[in-house]
């Protein structure tokens, strides 16, 4: 479940302070007060988890003045203004300032409650935004985010991290939903452009005529260059590169071939054709394909990563029962076998998709994970894949699944795992070492 914002109070009459702050706190917000701005500029930094409100009059620096000190240390953060009746010119300038509304007194606890509901939902999707491309441009954090103990996961990073430092262009291809646009900014946060920009367009969601001004004519009238400029230095990166129209992909490689060697401008096209026995070998023009496919990678589909499956299953649905306030649904052997012998046509987005939708049934206390798997296959037949398996693989694939979320439920305590799972130490130990697991991860 979200946690709750914190909405701080800023006013020196002590009646007021506590009145706001009752009302907002039984709307279920994290209320703080204070009575001077200066008190509160202590506690407030660039990434506070929520927003002000503060009377506009106040003893020492006033409400204008601590404004404007908030707005320097961070632009986004939604600060309401209290105003008295003859104050309104004074708060219509402080809108100027940046505040994100204002609240003339007397006024009702509901329309308080209003505006610290479109407030707060703001600050969230700000500092969402803000985590966001802070993991985008942290190579550490977004390998994170490239989940999986396979050999082909193994491979894909390592594939990642090689080319990362590389300066040539790349093509990255692979199925739909099974991560490619994520293996992009991997690239670029992994290598030597990682603090240069990171300009990102889908050439399938524009004209082509509309896309010939973005990438490479710009809008003088505008102020705007186009985005091989904006993207000098560092890495452009074409989403749906099979979209682009012949005469865009001779501007392409003009544009490569004028840029010498290394390039001062890194493209790294993304292929989403879905077209059954078609790749982006097939409608690009050879010169520009060879060009670009000089270093490539592959993403490999969810039904060829074995016991990944499980784990990432795991993590989402720890994930979604953490946001819906529920517990996560328990897997038993027969449903982890369905999991993995599942041909997951929608890859890792469809995945995603099962496991929210597994931690809402399990909230409800209905419905089960084959039914899920058996709603996202248009032929209603039983979900398997044409890929056989070996007995073993399901076993040890299980068993590895039972044992980590067994280890990650009791926070890493060896006896309560012993206990649960009904093994002795010596067992449990060369469990663990055999699947890779250690305890430290779990503490």
């Amino acid at each position: 479940m979200a946690k709750a914002m914190k909405i701080a109070i800023v006013d020196d009459e002590q009646d007021m302070r506590q009145s706001i702050s009752q009302w907002l706190a039984l709307s279920g917000y994290d209320t703080e007060t204070y009575s001077t701005a200066d008190e509160a500029l202590k506690q407030i930094g660039s990434d506070f988890p929520g927003i002000v409100v503060s009377d506009i009059r106040m003893p020492g620096m006033d409400g204008m003045a601590f404004l404007k000190r908030l707005m320097s240390q961070d632009s986004a953060l939604p600060v309401i203004m209290i105003t008295g009746h003859g104050d309104v010119p004074m708060a219509v300038e402080a809108m100027r300032v940046g505040a994100f509304d204002f609240l003339e007194k007397p006024f009702s606890p509901d329309k308080m409650n209003e505006l610290a509901k479109r407030a707060t939902q703001r600050r969230r999707l700000a500092l969402d935004a803000r985590v966001l491309r802070r993991d985008l441009s942290d190579g550490s954090q977004i390998m994170h985010k490239l989940i999986g103990a396979s050999p082909a996961m193994e491979r894909l990073r390592e594939d990642i991290l090689d080319l990362g430092q590389a300066d040539g262009h790349v093509l990255i291809d692979g199925e739909t939903g099974t991560g490619k646009t994520l293996a992009a900014h991997a690239l670029h946060a992994v290598g030597t452009r990682a603090s240069k920009p990171f300009i990102l367009i889908s050439c399938a969601a524009h004209t082509g005529e509309d896309l010939a001004r973005r990438l490479f004519d710009g809008d003088p009238d505008a102020g705007l260059m186009p985005l091989v400029e904006q993207a000098r230095g560092g890495t452009l990166c074409l989403e749906d590169v099979e979209a682009l129209p012949p005469a865009l992909q001779a501007r392409l490689l003009t544009f490569i071939n004028d840029q010498g060697s290394p390039a001062e401008t890194r493209i790294v096209a993304v292929s989403n054709l879905q077209e059954q026995g078609k790749t982006s070998e097939d409608v690009l023009r050879p010169d520009l394909y060879y060009r670009l496919a000089a270093m490539k990678i592959t993403l490999p589909p969810l039904r060829q990563r074995g016991e990944d499956i499980l784990l990432l299953f795991t993590r989402l649905s720890e994930q979604f029962a953490d946001e819906y306030g529920c517990d996560a649904p328990a897997v038993s052997a027969q449903e982890a076998a369905q999991l993995l012998q599942a041909p997951w046509p929608g890859n890792v987005r469809q995945l995603i998709n099962v496991a929210e939708r597994a931690v809402l049934q399990n909230r409800r206390g209905t419905g089960t994970i084959a039914s899920l798997l058996m709603s996202d296959d248009e032929s209603q037949q039983p979900v398997m894949t044409t890929e056989g398996k070996p007995l073993k693989e399901y076993v040890e694939a299980f068993e590895r699944m039972l044992i980590d979320n067994t280890m990650r439920r009791h926070r890493g305590s060896i006896s309560a795992v012993m206990d649960e799972l009904c093994l002795p130490r010596r067992t449990l130990n060369e469990k663990m070492a055999k699947y890779g697991l250690q305890r430290a991860d779990y503490l």
